[in-house]
């Protein structure tokens, strides 16, 4: 189980200045444990720690590198249960999912140690007209610098991992700032990144305050902020951000497309795992549905039976399947939301009720465009579901939203599936399974207020490099 208190990690060293950040067990509501609060002046050691890492860093070979994600993989094998058990607490995941996420958190650290000893650059031919005859070029990848990074609560290992593990890849320092509702996961992978060789300065941990973040986005000395979290926040932190890159995972009201030919069992199964996992605190999780017609009615009580089967409870407990929201006032507004599309005339197939941080798993039909639970993130237990006729306008009513993060068709035929790779506005198209769907080393990212880059082990280490070019003339040389 938890500690009594955790340390904060100031330049790869644990620090316990205080003890002023409490952490909640979000069923029982009791405090759980409480963590180290940062404040302004460690931040600032922190980025100037990480400025002083970037050479030691930079020159830190590559199988050192990986021999340093290697060994945080061994350590995540060793203290799985208690990952997960924290999850459990922390962010009230069932014990079924947090054991998914550690999974995961293993996955991606295991990808970035592979990615460490091959990532690298490619040969370019410049003869392409008389002028650059002779001439040849090469190009590698350098770390860019100090990065900072700012992750959510709704996934504390495996999006943490998605930054630190790509950073330690490609030899980029860091400062993380956790999820203040769930920073011991983030703790963890610090104390065991800790017992590495890591160059001193080369991570800090930090939890603070969200009114203390503010040297996280702004101090001109960090070349990269990679942020996941809330498109407001997220899109407010970018007009901050100054000169540096950025990367935004951000929000979605992520769509499904059931086509008439569409294996129904299949759908109603991955949809209702997509719709309901971790209680629908996920961007990529269901909440709008798109179902043919000539199955309609066949889908939707499917859909409806298994909403009633989830069981709610004690996230620890290995028979729950829908934990607690984060916080009695997220749940209270999911409330309010359903509430408003049944007075805008929304039918509830089942579920629309709250029992303090517990919102029943809920499916709406006859819902508007407008209503909040259709056109904004709920970030719940909650999805809408209507019919269609024509393909082509499902694909519109799908793109008509203002997130694009992914979406999932559930079809036969590969001319749709093609069609819908080709029209949907989202970042990763989905077929036969739901948007909710990830594998950690995919581009995963979204378009419009979804986003900006892509996450996926790979494809944030080519963020947080720049390229390299070497320009060779070969004129006059003797052989």
């Amino acid at each position: 189980m938890l500690q009594e208190v955790y340390p904060f990690y100031l330049a790869n060293e644990p620090h316990q200045p205080n003890a002023d950040l409490k952490v909640y067990n979000k069923y029982s509501g009791e405090v759980a444990t409480a963590v180290a609060l940062a404040h302004k002046s460690d931040i600032e050691r922190g980025i100037q720690a990480a400025v002083e890492a970037a050479e030691p860093m930079r020159r830190l070979p590559a199988y050192a590198r990986a021999e340093v994600l290697h060994h945080a993989v061994h350590r995540f094998y060793e203290r799985q249960q208690e990952l997960a058990e924290a999850l459990c607490i922390e962010a009230g995941k069932p014990i079924g999912d947090a054991r998914g996420e550690v999974t995961r958190l293993i996955d991606t650290f295991r990808l970035a140690a592979e990615e460490a000893v091959r990532f690298g650059g490619e040969y370019l031919p410049l003869d392409i007209s008389a002028r650059a005859r002779g001439y040849e070029s090469v190009t590698k990848r350098v770390p860019i610098g100090p990065c900072s990074f700012i992750s959510p609560f709704n996934f504390p290992l495996n999006l943490v991992a998605h930054k630190v593990a790509p950073a330690i890849a490609v030899g980029c320092p860091f400062v993380l700032k956790p999820a203040s509702l769930t920073p011991i996961g983030a703790l963890i992978i610090a104390e065991i990144l800790a017992e590495t060789e890591l160059p001193r300065g080369a991570f800090s941990v930090l939890p603070v305050s969200r009114d203390g973040a503010e040297l996280f986005t702004v101090d001109e000395r960090l070349k990269l902020l990679s942020f996941t979290g809330s498109p407001d926040v997220g899109w407010a932190l970018k007009a901050k951000a100054g000169k540096k890159k950025v990367v935004l995972e951000l929000g979605g009201n992520a769509a499904c497309i059931v086509d008439g030919d569409a294996d129904l069992e299949r759908a109603a199964e991955r949809i209702t795992l997509g719709a309901f996992y971790q209680s629908g605190q996920s961007c990529i999780g269901v909440q709008r549905v798109f179902a043919h017609r000539d199955i309609y009615d066949q889908l939707v009580p499917a859909l409806i039976d298994r909403a009633r089967a989830l069981r709610a409870g004690d996230p620890l407990d290995e028979s729950t399947s829908l934990g607690p929201i984060i916080s009695e006032r997220e749940a209270q507004r999911i409330e309010s939301w359903i509430d408003e599309a049944l007075g805008n005339g929304a039918r509830a197939l089942c579920g629309g009720k709250r029992e303090g941080r517990f919102v029943e798993a809920t499916w709406l039909e006859n819902v508007a465009p407008t209503d909040k639970v259709s056109a904004k993130e709920v970030f719940g237990p909650v999805a809408v579901i209507e019919p269609y006729t024509d393909f082509a306008e499902a694909i519109e009513r799908v793109n008509a939203s203002e997130f694009g993060l992914q979406a999932g068709v559930f079809t036969r035929d590969i001319h749709r599936a093609f069609y819908a790779w080709n029209e949907l506005e989202v970042g990763g198209v989905v077929i036969n399974d739901i948007p909710s769907m990830r594998v950690d080393n995919m581009p995963y990212g979204g378009v419009k207020d979804s986003g900006l880059g892509r996450e996926g082990v790979r494809y944030a280490m080519e963020d947080m490099t720049e390229i390299r070019l070497l320009m060779l003339s070969q004129l006059g040389q003797s052989v």
